[in-house]
């Protein structure tokens, strides 16, 4: 992994948000915004945080899945460190710093990367249609954001009909190792494909979506609170309208490929905030920096902490491949190491004279 380069990513890309977050501060006029911070019912952070901790356990059990799916083993204590360390590259450009785990699975358990890197890339096709979902209600009730919204669908749906397409995928596959450049790499697509084959069958992916619009709900929920927290009146309508602009939002931060969405996002859901819920920009801009900090930079420090976690304990890297070893021949031979029991107690008792 290019280490430096994305050192350098994460740099520019925390200087960007220091900007934003200013800019967001002055549009809401400081002493304002201060004031509303002021009057926040802190009572409710642990529900918003733990609310987003949802939205992470469920994303976990989706990744459990499709490393189940993909017959790669790890214990869950490694493969939860692993999961939550994509976390800490949450304001890479993209996220492509989320290849990050698949180049850690490789170290604790010698999967390829281009063996599971599609994991990345179903995660995110399952969270944007499962974002969707969530914000279809939105769609139809404030008549916002279709335009944007259908090309997103249409763009994944078309990915997923031509993963599945083993014909027209192989097609292409063999293209491109006549190709001067793109052929090294034919081995690599080749093993990049048939994952993404195995993870985008209509009922893994169905299941995935699923998964998704249930952990996401947490933190559309959590948005709920925000508003709660800042003294707007509880409501259904409070409720449709948190889940709409956070879902939205995210779909708008994903697509832009900023660095964590930073500025498309928190645009995206100061607008509507003000659009649909409080035309007070101080309220609306106090929402957008609560909501962001308590998931964005809540799941970033929570990255942070379980990649550390990996880095500091070196000697858990030989014991979890040692066991993910056992567990593989164990899962694999099963007929095999009875067979072998069996027959050692067979020269046991010939040597015994029994």
């Amino acid at each position: 992994m290019q280490t430096r380069k994305i050192r350098n990513g994460i740099v520019v890309s925390l200087i960007f948000a220091f900007v934003v977050m200013l800019v967001i501060a002055f549009y809401a006029d400081v002493p304002n915004m201060l004031a509303a911070f002021a009057g926040f019912h802190w009572i409710y952070l642990p529900v918003i945080l733990g609310l987003t901790l949802v939205n992470y356990t469920g994303r976990f059990v989706k990744w459990s899945y499709y490393l189940k799916r993909l017959r790669i083993v790890a214990r869950p204590s490694i493969s939860l460190l692993i999961f939550l360390s994509g976390l800490s590259m949450a304001i890479t450009p993209g996220k492509i710093g989320e290849l990050l785990k698949s180049y850690l699975l490789r170290q604790y358990t010698d999967a390829p990367i281009s063996h599971s890197s599609p994991i990345i890339v179903a995660e995110r096709l399952s969270d944007g249609l499962a974002m969707l979902v969530l914000a279809s209600s939105g769609l139809l009730l404030y008549r916002f954001g279709l335009q944007l919204m259908l090309p997103l669908l249409v763009v994944g749906l078309a990915g997923v009909l031509v993963i599945q397409n083993r014909t027209l995928s192989l097609r292409l596959l063999r293209i491109c190792e006549r190709l001067p450049f793109l052929g090294r790499f034919a081995q690599h697509f080749q093993a990049f494909y048939e994952s993404a084959y195995t993870l985008l069958q209509w009922r893994p992916l169905l299941l995935a979506v699923g998964i998704g619009i249930v952990s996401w709900s947490g933190e559309c929920l959590a948005f709920y609170f925000v508003f709660r927290g800042l003294g707007i009146a509880a409501s259904m309508d409070l409720v449709l309208k948190s889940t709409f602009i956070l879902a939205v939002s995210s779909l708008v931060g994903s697509a832009s490929g900023l660095p964590g969405g930073l500025g498309s996002a928190d645009g995206s859901v100061l607008g509507l905030t003000r659009l649909l819920v409080t035309s007070s920009s101080a309220l609306g801009g106090a929402a957008t920096l609560l909501i962001r900090f308590c998931t964005l930079w809540f799941g970033l420090l929570i990255g942070v902490g379980a990649l550390l976690t990996l880095r500091t304990v070196p000697a858990l890297k030989a014991v979890h491949r040692e066991r993910a070893e056992a567990d593989r021949l164990l899962d694999s031979q099963p007929f095999s190491i009875a067979h072998q029991s069996n027959a050692d107690l067979s020269s046991v008792s010939a040597t015994r004279g029994e």
